[in-house]
């Protein structure tokens, strides 16, 4: 059981471990599942929220780009309930509070009086991102969770409230594809041995070119073989094979419509003869007449052509296309030379250097710093969580990259607002991942932040929105304040003793910023807004200043 490593009666645990099982076919980071959970006083009975576009979790309040037309939408509600059985209630409070989610009608301000900011917030922003989606026919999906301790499946009077549940979703969305999941103990302990898919098969059409020495292949795969190594049981884009930290899927770029239209063309060129080809980096490769066995792979150039390529067969006749896409396998020696063809390949082609960050040599080294003192650094999106890592020794880019925000550049409100686009946006990578900071400097704020937050979800006992809400102002507050200054320089950030943040501070700097939260309202708008920041970092200068010297 990888989601945490607390007992399984811990209520908080049981709503983490249905969301990783609940949401299994996403992949999803532990800080990506903790995101979404909102489970708390008004939450209309919605322990979980989940937002996907393409099947990328969307947490952010902004959609900072226009997927192409068909791009697929879920929205994903779970109930974790501790009980051992199935029961009506959570079905009619599924049947409550989606008519106040799903009817566009009802105006989005006016369900302050009924939920919680978390809750209300995730509404918003689910409008809006199906608002921005709706001209482009999304491929929609309502998905419901109802996980439980239960041995036996629900009664039918339980199934009867859920064909009332679907009936109002079709209602609202007639178009909406709706899926309601009973997740008892059986189906529960099933996904939780189902282990991620590691060995994938390519199809050949020809035999390949291989390479001596080093493992490597140049090959023809035909479209439709290309399309099944790529897509899921579900008709979905294999999320996992794809290098999560390279490249998003660039919408509708100029390369990205030319790909299309070869696609469309009914000219006698072959499709490979008019496109670049697909790299494909694995641990290993074994290769049996002409089909390949890959361990591992992952696509870490090519994206925008397998997109496209998916997007086309998936609305036509996929086994009778019998074009060809060229592909590249790799199995490099080690992670240094993998990290060189991931650069090298992507060089080819437009791309930010942002779009490249996990290959930085900086990554490289805080994943080496980390292993010594015990974390487990993951700059390839769950390596460590699949390899049965301890879900509190697993530390994101992301995660890291908010600690860096609020605690180096005192900016909590940024690490709240942004947790996907801080990797993407230059000016807040460079900052955050400067070459010239010590190695030491990321190690203390990572650590000072789980501290913060094991503090938090075990002493404060804090629900999870108000610990996703407090936690990087509560981290600012505590380092600033153990070092006695608003400015600190890095030298002493990256010395600064860990031993001085013991419970008692933090629970000061804990008191302190949820005094000023609820004063200035205690919702999602004010842990992402400047008052709430400019309060705490106030409040280290007046009350936690450099000690006057007395004679």
């Amino acid at each position: 059981m990888t989601a945490c490593s607390r007992r399984f009666s811990d209520p908080d645990f049981f709503e983490a471990f249905t969301a990783e099982q609940f949401l299994k076919e996403y992949d999803l980071s532990h800080n990506q599942i903790d995101s979404g959970l909102i489970g708390g006083t008004g939450d209309g009975g919605i322990d979980g929220f989940y937002l996907f576009v393409n099947g990328d979790l969307h947490d952010e309040d902004v959609l900072h780009y226009t997927p192409p037309r068909g791009a697929s939408l879920d929205l994903c509600m779970l109930q974790s309930k501790m009980g051992r059985g199935f029961q009506e209630t959570p079905v009619e409070r599924f049947l409550t509070v989606s008519a106040n989610i799903l009817n566009l009608d009802v105006d989005v301000e006016s369900l302050h009086n009924i939920y919680n900011s978390a809750l209300v917030s995730a509404i918003q922003r689910f409008r809006d991102v199906y608002s921005h989606l709706v001209t482009s026919f999304p491929d929609f999906r309502i998905r419901y969770g109802y996980a439980c301790k239960a041995a036996d499946s629900p009664r039918s009077p339980i199934k009867r409230k859920v064909d009332k549940l679907n009936n109002l979703v079709t209602h609202l969305f007639p178009d909406a594809r709706f899926q309601f999941d009973f997740l008892g103990a059986p189906a529960l302990l099933a996904l939780a041995r189902r282990a991620p898919q590691a060995s994938y098969t390519l199809q050949l059409a020809e035999n390949p070119i291989s390479s001596r020495g080093a493992v490597g292949f140049l090959c023809l795969v035909r479209l439709s073989d290309f399309y099944q190594f790529i897509t899921d049981e579900n008709g979905r884009l294999r999320r996992r094979i794809f290098e999560a930290n390279v490249r998003d899927f660039q919408g509708s770029t100029e390369v990205n419509k030319e790909i299309m239209n070869s696609l469309d063309a009914a000219s006698g060129e072959d499709f490979w003869w008019l496109n670049n080809g697909i790299s494909i980096v694995a641990t290993r490769a074994s290769l049996g007449g002409k089909e390949l066995t890959l361990e591992d792979p992952e696509i870490v150039n090519g994206l925008q052509t397998s997109t496209q390529i998916h997007s086309f067969l998936a609305d036509s006749s996929a086994g009778t296309d019998r074009r060809h896409v060229l592909v590249k396998i790799l199995v490099p020696i080690d992670s240094g030379s993998r990290d060189r063809i991931i650069k090298a390949t992507n060089r080819q082609t437009a791309v930010h250097l942002a779009s490249l960050r996990s290959t930085d040599d900086i990554h490289r080294d805080i994943e080496e710093y980390f292993m010594g003192r015990g974390l487990w650094y993951d700059r390839r999106k769950n390596y460590y969580k699949n390899r049965g890592k301890a879900r509190d020794e697993i530390v994101s880019i992301s995660y890291l990259a908010q600690s860096m925000m609020a605690i180096v550049l005192k900016r909590p409100d940024t690490a709240r607002a942004r947790p996907s686009s801080l990797l993407k946006r230059d000016v807040d990578y460079t900052r955050v991942f400067d070459p010239s900071h010590p190695i030491a400097l990321y190690y203390v704020c990572a650590e000072s932040m789980r501290r913060v937050e094991r503090f938090l979800r075990e002493e404060a006992k804090l629900p999870p929105k108000d610990r996703t809400n407090l936690r990087f102002f509560v981290g600012t507050h505590a380092v600033l304040s153990a070092l006695r200054s608003r400015t600190p320089r890095i030298g002493a950030l990256a010395s600064f003793d860990l031993r001085l943040l013991d419970a008692a501070r933090i629970e000061s700097s804990c008191t302190h910023v949820r005094l000023e939260y609820d004063r200035l309202g205690g919702t999602d708008r004010v842990a992402k807004g400047p008052t709430l920041r400019a309060a705490v970092l106030d409040d280290i200068a007046k009350n936690h200043g450099p000690a006057t010297k007395t004679s």
